[in-house]
């Protein structure tokens, strides 16, 4: 709890050892009243001059309050000379006034020395009539003449003097706060979404400070809700101001009111907007002062205006009776004004219209953060929502004790998409979200398109969405902000992996890629159910089982996990396309270096013709004419994570693009890179039409995106043959995306800048709107059409003669595409079978293997890559089935194909020429993964044997024609194609839709638990548990790819022995296949190997 005490004495009293307020007990009276006297007179004089100022201006004609008798009575004691301007005789109404100066002395006594005080007269004097001054010379003798008396002078005076003492808030003891003193500024403005700030807008009368002030009151407050206050003549004259006059003490003390109001208000979080002529120069700079002193922003505004323009302005008529000579002494024509030397912001307004000059003024209070109540983090751009800059990659000098943590921890499988979402979350694309999303999170953004957040801690609600969810206890107020949030960012797992996490005790994971790497830590996960058909109908709003991305939402695990994320490091996928990839922070710095004032962002998901350009170009000479900008960038966006399979793969697009850029501006189809930066956006597409569409928006102020070019039919795709409402038609409304987006809630000012239809001129060779008198000069080349013309390699339509019929002639208008990246579309399209093409970002990465004994040619996750052995020409004929050097058959030779938590299924080929290790595939040519979870083992083959067809078990099921399988259930990962001695402890018979697929199961000899393991009992004494989830996982792995649950002959494991006679009797018949007596033909399988064709030699 804060403190409060008065604050500390004057130095005089500090000095006498006098307490605040009162005199000390042995003080006599005489002393005190001696000590006290001065105050008291000081204290008289200052109420008696508060009477006088209520009563009229020293310096204003008087007026029917104007009693210069009660001035009279008001001020007497002791003798002051003071300096006054003296005021001339006039009616009320007059506007004239007389500078002149005059010194006078005033002899203020107490009442004990005159008697008592005169009575005042019945009625008022309105005027300084004779009869007035002779009134004065009888009632007044002795006392103060007000007309003598120099009111600057004595504010003055009074100003000198040490302020009255004020209570405040002591110094905070240790662990308490300030802020139970006075609120922080930070905490105030966070709070009223906005920061105070003055305007002081200065000029000649008639340069239209009202008019523009009013202006920007009127935007700031009706369409931006923000707290904005006026101050000028009007409201401070008949009020705070009744009493001044126009001389020059009089205009100085009317800008020091005028500034100290403003500073007031201006530090209540208000937007204050101050119109005076405010002419000296010095008391500008001196409200200036004062606002710097407390730290609160000031604008000095100069309407430079001639005067020549302002007398054709005369909207009051005042220059007018300046010129006839009815006036005196008016500023800017016979009274001085001093302009600005150098002022914030200079409005010309003869040049500019009010809405413009208002327009100047907003848009310097937005580029500055004003309008916003957190910190400016990227001046002028806006903030990321939730007003933190989201950067979740681990310190380099955390990164190997945060890799050795991960290592420790349960492993959580991801996809290459969920890989996608995983940086859009840690480089700041999602903020404020911090980690894949929780189930509060989730109903937030499925029910409201948006989620509330606390940043500041304003409510209490700062770890609403990093804590766990919690269905029975709620906050007592809502988190104050609502930010735009429309897709849900989930990551889902099986109930194995949820079980390995339960049984493993602990709160945080690693996240590792579908081939082994970890990527992240989730800490303080929370698992939930993954209640599918709600999210798709909810983030959908159609039925469509066809539709891609609700197909991978249905081939998900049946629970998600959230949790928040540290990223071990930055996420490459070595494509040839990382240069390209920048994260939300790098971005906004290269904005900043190309010196941004608005950026505009535009997303691709085909190729950029010159219709394209055409709208992006026009759209930043829009954002110069109507709101001002100097410096608009464009940020050429194409999407980059997850698309359909039909859609331009990602490389063809970035490659053409970079040929767009490199045209600059020399064709029509080209981009200026001075101002233009392109840059992957890392988001997979959803294709959910006016939901997903949000989300682009949302995320492109990530990196300080003011303005998104939306077009017809956002993120909007056909529906399938298996659509309910729309096969093979659009999903969605085209016109629906748009709308939405205008009306989204929570986006924060994000502003859109509409598609308009372009068609190609053929009198220019130029793209743009169609003239509508003339419409015979413009064609339409369909994004359809556009590729049936790159299917056929049409070429350059000849000058001056684009046929009608641009199909039939082959040709394309020289205008429509930069030449050389018309030139890769026709190349894709023409080899668009070849597979040769990065669709989308995917990681390709170094495979784990023995470099020293093998090498491999092609791509590891691709179907064109191959491992083999330097030294034997099999992996499978010519390895050695035991270990030699112990003598001992427990102990095998273990060739590792799969190392554990990797999900790429790689097998030995028994086809292909030796026998090399290569990625296996599903029955569409895909690559084949392991979908239920990341292995917690090492998997592989026994060399030399054969699980043969034609052998029964006495269900009645046959070998699967594979050598036999190996899971190594040691703690650490192997690496693809070793060869490891490995002690046998037991096998599984799984039963694989019919075949028999005996798991051998053995523990290598490098494990730190290889003395102590030497069959399932001692297994189950060293890593209790292990068999269970064996178990569990051979039954399920394929079950995440929709097919059935395999079984086993028993859950108990074979001993030592029995699994002994499963290899030997393998063994044997992989002797019979090598010698041809099996039951397959020879050339079936490669069988070169030297030791299998030693066999039938």
């Amino acid at each position: 709890m804060a403190k409060y005490s008065y604050a500390p004495v004057s130095v005089d009293e500090s000095a006498n050892n006098k307490p605040h307020g009162r005199a000390r007990a042995n003080d006599s009276h005489d002393e005190v009243v001696n000590e006290r006297m001065p105050m008291a007179v000081g204290v008289c004089v200052l109420l008696a001059i508060v009477f006088v100022l209520s009563k009229g201006g020293s310096d204003m004609a008087p007026g029917p309050q104007y009693n210069e008798t009660a001035k009279s009575e008001a001020l007497r004691g002791s003798t002051v000379t003071v300096t006054t301007a003296s005021s001339s005789s006039s009616s009320s109404s007059s506007s004239h006034y007389n500078p002149t100066k005059s010194v006078h002395t005033v002899d203020i006594r107490t009442q004990e020395d005159h008697g008592s005080f005169p009575k005042p007269p019945a009625s008022t004097s309105t005027s300084h009539s004779g009869t007035f001054a002779s009134d004065v010379a009888k009632n007044c003798e002795g006392l103060v003449d007000p007309n003598d008396l120099d009111m600057g002078a004595i504010r003055a005076a009074a100003f000198a003097k040490t302020p009255p003492h004020i209570i405040e808030c002591s110094a905070a003891s240790d662990g308490e706060s300030q802020s139970a003193c006075h609120l922080p500024a930070e905490t105030r403005y966070e709070a009223l979404k906005q920061k105070g700030a003055t305007l002081w807008m200065t000029g000649c009368s008639g340069a239209g400070k009202t008019t523009i002030a009013t202006a920007l009151e009127d935007k700031l407050v009706k369409l931006y809700g923000k707290h904005v206050y006026r101050l000028d003549g009007d409201n401070l004259r008949t009020g705070l101001n009744r009493d001044l006059g126009f001389s020059q003490a009089d205009r100085e003390e009317s800008v020091r009111r005028a500034g100290e109001i403003a500073t007031l208000f201006a530090d209540s979080g208000t937007i204050t907007l101050v119109g005076l002529i405010s002419p000296y120069r010095a008391d500008r700079d001196a409200v200036r002062a004062r606002h710097e002193a407390q730290g609160i922003p000031f604008y000095e505004v100069f309407l430079d205006v001639p005067v020549d323009e302002l007398k054709k302005r005369d909207p009051k008529g005042q220059y007018a009776r300046v010129e006839s000579g009815e006036l005196k002494h008016f500023t800017c024509i016979d009274d001085p004004y001093e302009e600005p030397l150098n002022p914030e912001i200079t409005l010309k307004t003869h040049e500019l219209t009010i809405d413009q000059s208002a327009e100047l003024l907003f848009r310097r209070l937005q580029e500055d953060g004003m309008l916003e109540g957190a910190p400016q983090l990227n001046q002028p751009l806006p903030n990321p929502d939730g007003d933190l800059v989201v950067d979740l990659h681990v310190p380099a000098s955390e990164r190997a004790s945060k890799f050795a943590e991960a290592e420790t921890l349960p492993k959580v499988r991801i996809t290459d998409m969920d890989l996608n979402w995983l940086q859009v979350i840690g480089e700041g694309w999602a903020a404020p979200l911090t980690g894949f999303m929780r189930e509060g999170t989730l109903l937030q953004v499925l029910h409201f398109n948006s989620i509330l957040v606390d940043s500041f801690d304003l409510t209490g609600n700062k770890g609403l969405h990093t804590s766990q969810t919690n269905f029975e206890t709620f906050s007592d107020e809502q988190a104050p902000d609502r930010v735009s949030m429309s897709v849900p960012i989930t990551l889902s797992l099986t109930e194995y992996t949820k079980n390995l996490i339960a049984d493993s005790g602990k709160k945080d994971v690693t996240l590792v890629t579908q081939m082994g790497e970890p990527v992240a830590i989730m800490r303080d996960v929370e698992v939930y159910e993954n209640r599918k058909e709600e999210i798709v109908s909810r983030m959908f709003g159609v039925i469509d089982p066809g539709h891609p991305y609700i197909a991978e939402i249905y081939k998900g695990g049946d629970y998600l996990i959230g949790g928040e994320i540290e990223l071990l490091d930055r996420i490459r996928y070595n494509d040839g396309l990382d240069q390209w990839r920048k994260t939300a922070t790098e971005l906004m710095d290269e904005f900043k270096e190309k010196g941004a004032d608005a950026v505009y962002a535009f997303q691709t998901r085909n190729p950029t013709h010159a219709g394209h350009a055409y709208l992006m170009k026009s759209a930043g000479e829009n954002l110069k004419e109507k709101y001002g900008y100097k410096k608009p960038v464009l940020w050429l966006s194409p999407l980059g994570g997850w698309t359909k399979p039909d859609d331009v793969p990602l490389d063809v697009r970035i490659h053409q693009h970079e040929e767009v850029l490199k045209a600059g501006l020399t064709h029509p189809g080209g981009l200026d890179p001075d101002s233009t930066v392109m840059a992957i956006w890392p988001a997979p597409m959803v294709y959910a039409g006016p939901t997903e569409v949000q989300f682009h928006a949302k995320s492109r102020r990530s990196a300080g995106a003011s303005y998104f070019v939306v077009g017809r039919d956002p993120a909007g795709m056909k529906g399938s043959e298996l659509a309910v409402a729309s096969p093979d038609d659009d999903l969605y409304n085209g016109d629906h995306g748009r709308y939405v987006l205008q009306m989204s809630p929570g986006l924060n000012g994000m502003k859109m800048l509409s598609f308009v239809k372009v068609m190609y001129d053929i009198s220019d060779d130029t793209m743009k709107v169609p003239d509508a008198s003339r419409m015979n000069d413009f064609i339409s080349i369909s994004g359809s059409k556009m590729r049936a013309l790159a299917r056929q390699g049409a070429t350059p339509c000849p000058a001056n003669n684009i046929p009608n019929d641009l199909l039939e002639a082959n040709c394309v208008p020289k205008g429509f595409m930069v030449p050389d990246g018309w030139n890769i579309v026709i190349d894709y399209y023409q080899n668009i079978d070849s597979g040769n093409y990065v669709p989308w970002s995917q990681p390709l990465v170094e495979p784990k293997y023995d470099d020293a004994h093998t090498h491999y040619h092609g791509t590891f996750g691709k179907t064109d890559f191959k491992l083999t052995h330097k030294s034997y020409d099999s992996f499978w004929h010519d390895v050695p089935l035991y270990h030699n050097r112990y003598g001992d058959k427990k102990i095998i030779n273990f060739i590792v194909e799969i190392p554990m938590y990797v999900s790429a299924k790689m097998e030995v080929s028994k086809e292909v020429k030796g026998n090399p290790i290569m990625q296996d595939v599903n029955k569409d040519g895909s690559p084949r993964y392991y979908t239920y979870g990341a292995p917690f083992f090492n998997y592989g083959l026994v060399p030399q044997t054969w699980e043969d067809p034609d052998v029964k078990s006495a269900a009645g099921n046959g070998g699967d024609n594979d050598p036999l399988d190996v899971i190594e259930l040691g703690s650490e990962q192997l690496i693809m194609g070793s060869i490891s001695a490995c002690r046998v402890i037991g096998s599984l018979e799984l039963i694989d839709e019919g075949e028999t697929d005996f798991k051998i199961l053995c523990i290598h000899e490098g494990d730190k638990d290889y003395d102590s393991i030497h069959d399932i009992k001692s297994l189950e004494a060293v890593k209790p548990g292990t068999i269970d989830r064996l178990v569990h996982w051979l039954k399920m792995y394929k079950t995440s790819d929709g097919k059935a649950v395999n079984s086993l002959a028993s859950d108990e494991p074979y001993s030592v022995e029995y699994s002994l006679e499963i290899i030997e009797d393998c063994h044997r018949r992989w002797k019979d296949l090598c010698h041809g007596s099996g039951s397959l033909f020879d050339d079936e399988f490669w069988l070169d190997g030297a030791a299998c064709r030693g066999r039938r030699q």
